[in-house]
Parts: structure tokens; sequence; C-alpha cells
């Protein structure tokens, strides 16, 4: 599972993290942000972004304006 998860975006990362939690049960978050080296809340993100089916359909994995600001 590890080298599975290490192929994918940052976005099938989360999406794909949050379904295994789920899968899992009670403390499945703990067990596969331990398991996998992943943040926690990233998993959290997940399972937001899979019960909102809008954000599953988006092209982009970050939202616009995360690079630096011109000077």
């Amino acid at each position: 599972m590890p080298g599975y998860y290490s192929s994918l975006s940052e976005k099938d990362r989360r999406c794909h993290t949050a379904v295994e939690a789920v899968k899992l049960g009670h403390g499945g978050i703990s067990y596969i942000s331990c398991s996998l080296g992943c943040d926690y809340h990233a998993i959290k993100s997940g399972a937001c972004e899979l019960a909102d089916e809008s954000a599953l359909h988006q092209p982009r994995i970050r939202r616009r304006g995360g690079r630096r600001k011109a000077a």
C-alpha cells in the first residue's frame, strides 16, 4: 500500500486515505496516518472532499492563488 500511495497525486492521496480510513471504521484515520506517514488533517480533508461530490470533479489539485505574491 505505501508504494501505491507514493505514486498518487496530492488530491488522489487524500481521497484514497479517506476511503481506507472509512473502511476501517473507528480509529481508522489514526491508523492510516501512522502507517502511511501522512497528516491526520489531510485525511480529514479528503473525507470532506468525498462527501462533497462537486470537489471530486474539479480539474485542479490545488486552489488558485497559492503562489508567491508579486513584489
